[in-house]
Parts: structure tokens; sequence; C-alpha cells
């Protein structure tokens, strides 16, 4: 994180600019907004900027800085054309521990201005650190669509409850639980339509009914989301929402941190990670601890690689919950398939090539390998085995002992969909000495059959 943001209150407080021209008179629009004085210093002051100067009784001088000009200032923007005026505005304010903006010049500054999106009393600040700025206001622009000014209607409705539900609540939870219930239900649906007296009406009855629950009666339940193989653009709209909801995650080694980090901040993580042969919490016990946290409750959030109900072991953990009368929600993730193969240009089928695809775990239980070899013969068919890092060996020995030809192809994908991605392509006769002298390590996912030999032409993510 290279800046910290931080919210300034203005309002009637002194904002010192060096510089009167269009440059400066646009920044000077948006501190006129959140209620500055303005001082100006330069040469030559545009007429709007006078005029903002006028109406916030303000003072305009035209002249070059001299370094007592910030002696009553909070606040200094710079925007001259002349860049040894900004660097010594800079350095005498920093010295003076002001806070500075010297537009354009981030090399310069200690605070940066971000594009704004504005429902006041919700404000949204997007910044890149001074580094592309047009980025910063192509994503605002996406942001005013996503968020119309009714938000700011919901959000001056909230802040006149704020102290009333401070008083009446007096459990942070229900609190956090009463506004998520006001913020995401029928009630903010009533504010964006400009049904403002309903929305309040409905806003004291659902105060009411949280006045007559003790914390312990507040309901649990547990999401079991999807996180997909790596790749956090690849996670849904739901399964984003609950994330953001969550009270505690149990995640493992499976889920990326680019993922995990879009988890709600302040929640719990707990991490029950596996890897072969090394659980650090056993199956058994993480069923017992969804079902804990729920009756507490706490709203669970069950992280998983990929999709909880291919080879995540989500049905295991959803019985005891349903045992339980735990509530819960199932939601889907791309799995390690699909995602893999799509990052790898490997279509799992295709019509000259594979009309039918298999998935098939590569370790069991015990270690071995106690599958259905003859069922795997059909050249038709991609097979698709997940965790066969450790058994790739004996998985292309049996195939090719029980009948498929040697020179199938065969693709080994590591970390795939994540900036980490490799793929190790070779036949069911090269590609384990080819795996090993590239040092792969897991997670990773084996595709065998005629369609990895579309790799070379389809791989469009090597090249982005």
């Amino acid at each position: 994180m290279d800046f910290m943001p931080f919210f300034f209150d203005l309002k009637n407080r002194t904002c010192l600019f060096v510089g009167g021209g269009a440059i400066a008179t646009r920044k000077a629009r948006l501190i006129s907004k959140a209620g500055a004085r303005i001082i100006v210093v330069a040469p030559y002051i545009t007429d709007e900027m006078q005029l903002l100067v006028k109406e916030c009784h303000g003072e305009c001088h035209f002249r070059k800085f001299e370094e007592a000009d910030l002696e009553c200032a909070m606040l200094v923007i710079c925007a001259t054309d002349d860049s040894e005026v900004n660097k010594h505005v800079s350095q005498v304010a920093q010295a003076q521990k002001l806070p500075v903006n010297v537009v354009d010049s981030p090399d310069l500054c200690s605070i940066i201005t971000p594009a704004i999106v504005d429902r006041s009393p919700l404000m949204i600040a997007i910044t890149s650190g001074g580094e592309a700025p047009v980025l910063a206001r192509q994503i605002r622009s996406k942001l005013e669509v996503m968020f119309p000014s009714s938000y700011g209607t919901l959000a001056k409705i909230a802040s006149k409850f704020r102290h009333i539900v401070k008083n009446k609540l007096t459990s942070g939870e229900q609190r956090l639980r009463f506004w998520q219930s006001v913020f995401e239900g029928p009630i903010a649906e009533k504010a964006f339509s400009g049904k403002i007296s309903d929305a309040e009406k409905s806003i004291h009855a659902l105060l009411e009914s949280y006045q007559n629950l003790e914390t312990n009666e507040l309901s649990g339940e547990v999401y079991l989301v999807g996180g997909g193989p790596g790749d956090p653009d690849l996670l849904t709209f739901k399964a984003l929402r609950l994330m953001q909801q969550a009270d505690i995650v149990l995640y493992d080694r499976l889920v990326s941190d680019a993922v995990l980090n879009l988890v709600r901040r302040d929640a719990e993580r707990v991490y029950v990670g596996k890897r072969r042969d090394d659980h650090a919490v056993p199956q058994q016990n993480i069923n017992q601890l969804l079902v804990d946290y729920a009756q507490q409750g706490l709203r669970v959030l069950r992280l998983k690689g990929g999709d909880p109900f291919i080879f995540g072991r989500g049905g295991e953990e959803i019985e005891l919950l349903a045992e339980n009368n735990v509530p819960f929600q199932v939601v889907p993730g791309i799995t390690a398939a699909s995602g893999c193969s799509a990052y790898s240009g490997i279509p799992l089928t295709h019509r000259d090539h594979a009309q039918s695809v298999r998935f098939v775990t590569g370790h069991t239980k015990d270690g071995k390998l106690d599958l259905d070899w003859q069922s795997f013969l059909d050249s038709r068919q991609t097979l698709v085995f997940y965790m066969g890092l450790v058994n790739l060996d004996e998985i292309c020995r049996e195939l090719i002992t029980c009948g498929r030809d040697e020179n199938t192809p065969a693709a080994l994908i590591e970390k795939g969909t994540t900036p980490d991605q490799r793929v190790v392509v070779g036949s069911l006769s090269t590609l384990s000495d080819k795996v090993k002298n590239e040092a792969v390590r897991a997670p990773t996912l084996l595709v065998i059959g005629s369609v990895v030999s579309l790799n070379s032409q389809l791989n469009w993510y090597k090249n982005k």
C-alpha cells in the first residue's frame, strides 16, 4: 500500500492554493464542495477561481508564493507550471508538517486527491497513487453507474437512526446484523424507490424485533462457497456477497491469497488446510466446527478451492449441518478441471477429439489407486485427474499397461488460472520425466487425451 486513504473534514478550514490556472480551478471546485475556505496565491487567477474564492469568503493574492502564506493553512494544493516553484512549495510545506498535494507530481506529494464518487454522506474514493489517474477515473465512471444517487438517500436515513440503534442494541454483533438487514433487504429497496417514510417505519419495526433478541439468539448460518481454482475474477457474484458478510471463515491451502483477500476484512480466519497425509484439522473436526460456530449465532464461511461438490468433500460437511438443523447455502465454484483447462488452451471436449470427459481423483484415503483402469481406454474421452501429481507415474503406467496408446497427449497444469500457472505437456510415456525435470509443485491437475494437442494453438493465457 503506497498511500493510506483518509477523509479530511475541511469545513471552515483554510486551504492554500499556489497557482490559479485551469488545473488549480478544477481542484478548487472539489475543495469548495467540502466547505473549505480557499486562499489563492498566484500572479494570474481565473475568473471562475475568483468567484469560488468569493463564495467561500476566501482571499486572492495576485503575486508569487511566500513561505509566510503557509501560516494559516491546513492543506496546501500546488498547481503551477513552474517545477522549481512546485518543488519549493512541497519542501517548505512538508517541513512544517502540512499535508501538500502537487498536481501531477506524486513524488512531491504527502497526500493525493482521489477520483470521487459523491453520494453524500456516502463517499467513494479511488486512487492509483498518482501512477495511472486515467484508470482511476475510468473505475470511478463504472462505480457511478453501480451506485445511483439513491444510495446517498439511504445513508441519510441510516444516519437518523445511528445513535438510537447504538443505545438500544448494546451488542456489536446485533448492531452489525441489524444494519446489514437494513442495507441488504426490502428497507433499502423502499429508500431507493423514494419511499422514505415507509423505509423509516420499517427500520423502527426491525429495531423493535432486534431489541427482543439476545445476542446468542441470533441465527447462525453456514455458507459453503466454491472459491474456484485461484483467479479471483472467476468468483460468482453470490460467492463474493457471502464472503463479504461472513463473521468467520474456514479456509484451506487451495484457496489463493487473491481470493482470500476478498473476504470481509474483520472476519475471523481459521486455517484448516490439508496437504496429502498432513491435515491441519481432520475432516470430522472441520465438520463439527461448522456446526459449533453456527450454533453460536455466527455466519460461517467455508471457503474451498474449486467447487465444493467436486472432490471438495462438501457433501460430508453439509450432512452434519443437516443433522443438526443448521441453515446452510451452497455456492458452486468453477472447478479446477474447467478453469485450469480453459486457461491452458485445452478444451475438455471437442467434436474432433473427445465427446466425453471424466473427473477422477488422483489419490485416495489410503493412498492406493484402486481404479477401473479398463474403463479409461476410450480414445474419444478426456480424463482429468485431480491431485494427480504424487501418483503420476502410476497413472501413466497403468493406462499404458491396460492398453491406452503411450503416445496419448497428456498435460500437467500447475497452479492453474494464477499468475504462476505452468503447463507441462507430453505424452503418457514422457510426461512423468518432464514433470520431474520441471520440479512441479502442487496444486496440479492432470489432463489426458487428444484435446491436449490443441494446447499450443489455443493457449491464450500464456500470452497475457
